[in-house]
């Protein structure tokens, strides 16, 4: 069933016409806090403010590696660590996920880069002919290849009724400029062929479940829902995800969306973002351009 309010949400100008409602915010970082190239400051400066006046903020990405790797990502941007109190990724659930799976051999399909994510246990990295299961964390060469490119070995997997964990389940995200497929295409690939996936990411629980415990240890009180806004560039994974655990949702318009909002480029199409979300399978309580105070 999709949410459909009655009106519109509103447009917001700055984080701070909506701050007092939440005591938490969940934040979204590829497309919110950076594109990939570069930091947008004044959205690490808005989530400093907001923590100032008392409130938690956490950290939460589809990035398939631990969030240790993923703030040393964010330090070399420049992006604070006063805007945040913690961060939790994807890349943290798969390895709970994995550690769960003690010995079983597994194919690993992603970049040399993510390998990181099974430092420490006792994972061995295999073929698909010799693997229990598959974790995906992306496409080898994600600026070359689509997910066409690996129809021969999901096949070969499903054949050898091999279930995937998706480490990252965004299907594209935003390179400066450039839109890149992401692990959540070729699950979506594998699922069309009649593949199992299990996903660890947004808009799934358990990545929520994890922050919400990482905010309320951090704030020491109890959190509802009702207090907690999730902020994010994507429908299909941050607002959505919000939705599932009951949070609102402020949606930034400048991320993956922008070219179907804004189509000829420049500020945000008023017209094109209502006929869009006529469409759109979640609304938001909330939207806004870039993120700012």
């Amino acid at each position: 069933m999709t949410d459909r309010p009655a009106s519109p949400p509103p447009i917001i100008q700055g984080l701070r016409t909506i701050a007092d409602r939440y005591d938490v915010i969940l934040c979204d970082i590829w497309g919110v806090l950076h594109n990939g190239l570069e930091a947008f400051a004044p959205a690490g400066e808005a989530l400093q403010r907001f923590r100032q006046r008392g409130g938690q903020v956490v950290l939460v990405s589809n990035a398939p590696r631990p969030n240790g790797d993923v703030l040393t990502l964010l330090d070399g941007f420049g992006v604070k660590r006063e805007a945040y109190d913690a961060a939790v990724t994807s890349g943290d659930v798969t390895r709970s996920q994995i550690a769960a799976r003690p010995g079983e051999p597994l194919l690993h399909i992603g970049p040399d880069r993510d390998l990181p994510l099974f430092d420490g246990l006792d994972a061995p990295l295999t073929t698909a002919a010799g693997a229990r299961y598959a974790v995906c964390t992306g496409l080898v060469d994600d600026e070359r290849e689509t997910p066409d490119d690996y129809a021969g070995l999901l096949a070969e997997m499903h054949a050898a009724g091999l279930p995937m964990v998706c480490a990252n389940p965004d299907l594209v995200v935003e390179r400066g400029t450039a839109l890149i497929y992401c692990a959540g295409a070729l699950a979506a690939a594998y699922e069309e062929i009649g593949g199992t996936v299990t996903y660890a990411g947004k808009p799934h629980k358990p990545i929520y479940e994890r922050a919400l415990g990482e905010a309320e240890r951090i704030r020491g009180a109890h959190v509802p829902v009702s207090r907690v806004l999730a902020i994010g560039d994507a429908i299909r994974t941050d607002v959505a995800g919000a939705h599932s655990i009951g949070a609102d949702a402020l949606l930034v318009t400048r991320g993956i969306h922008a070219a179907e909002i804004s189509p000829l480029g420049g500020s945000l199409d008023e017209i094109a973002l209502a006929a869009w979300l006529e469409d759109a399978t979640h609304r938001p309580q909330a939207i806004i351009e870039s993120l700012v105070w």
